[in-house]
């Protein structure tokens, strides 16, 4: 129940009877002489001031908590975790830029193909991707996945990147140059980056298509049409070197030293 606070002033124009009744509903006991109408003001006046300290007391202890316990929370709840697909079958963990865990898939295994790494030991597999991914989330949120230890020099998410591209290259024989990727033939089949997702760019297109993989995104510059390159390139010998952008540049020297040295090795 809430009551109404009286000021001095006003309760200075009640009479006595009236000031005792508001005394008694607000629950004020008076020290002094109860015949005297000052000492009832007082104790109605002292009686609100207490009040009204306890209740910002209590505010501010209330406040306190919540402050409290929102830090808490803050400290106790992990930032939520950053996935970087390298590939299909290779999936890592982030926190902030710290490694934490990572998928592989393992061909070997009859059933349960899907293994959660940390510090390259296996430490859960499972049948299927979700439930290993469900495996590192919750065990990070509650503190019991093992710690991955700082390695002495880690290699950057660009440099992993780069390494799968490099790899899946391998396999059809492509080289990889500062701009794109190049056929046996030395023809350029196009690009190949990973920003989020895996992307593909294929030779004279300037659009960027995305890829479930890198093995999708390289598999894709195989079937790229070569069979316009000669004559691109003898287009680009018959122009001034002026009047030609830096990749053209780059495309025509590219094929004047892969010229030079297939003539070098049947010489």
């Amino acid at each position: 129940m809430t009551h109404p606070k009286y000021t001095q002033q006003a309760l200075c124009h009640y009479n006595l009877p009236r000031i005792k009744r508001i005394a008694a509903e607000l629950g004020a006991t008076p020290i002094g002489d109860r015949r005297a109408t000052e000492t009832w003001v007082n104790a109605i006046i002292t009686h609100q001031s207490t009040k009204l300290q306890k209740v910002d007391n209590q505010a501010l202890a209330q406040a306190e908590l919540d402050h409290f316990i929102a830090d808490q929370a803050q400290a106790i709840a992990p930032e939520p975790l950053r996935i970087v697909e390298i590939s299909f079958d290779h999936h890592e963990y982030y926190a902030d830029d710290k490694l934490v865990a990572s998928i592989s898939y393992d061909d070997n295994h009859l059933t349960q193909r899907w293994v959660v790494m940390v510090n390259d030991k296996e430490v859960f597999r499972a049948n299927t991707l979700m439930r290993c991914d469900r495996f590192i989330c919750t065990h990070y949120k509650d503190g019991s996945l093992p710690v991955q230890e700082q390695e002495a020099t880690p290699p950057t998410t660009e440099n992993r990147i780069m390494a799968h591209i490099f790899n899946e290259c391998q396999n059809y024989g492509f080289e990889i140059l500062n701009d794109g990727i190049y056929n046996d033939n030395g023809v350029k089949l196009g690009q190949v980056g990973c920003t989020d997702n895996w992307w593909v760019k294929r030779r004279y297109s300037g659009q960027q298509q995305y890829s479930n993989s890198v093995l999708d995104a390289v598999r894709s510059l195989s079937m790229v049409d070569t069979s316009l390159a000669e004559p691109v390139h003898k287009y680009l010998q018959s122009r001034p070197l002026e009047q030609l952008t830096t990749e053209e540049l780059q495309q025509l020297f590219n094929h004047e030293v892969r010229s030079l040295l297939q003539e070098l090795v049947t010489a």
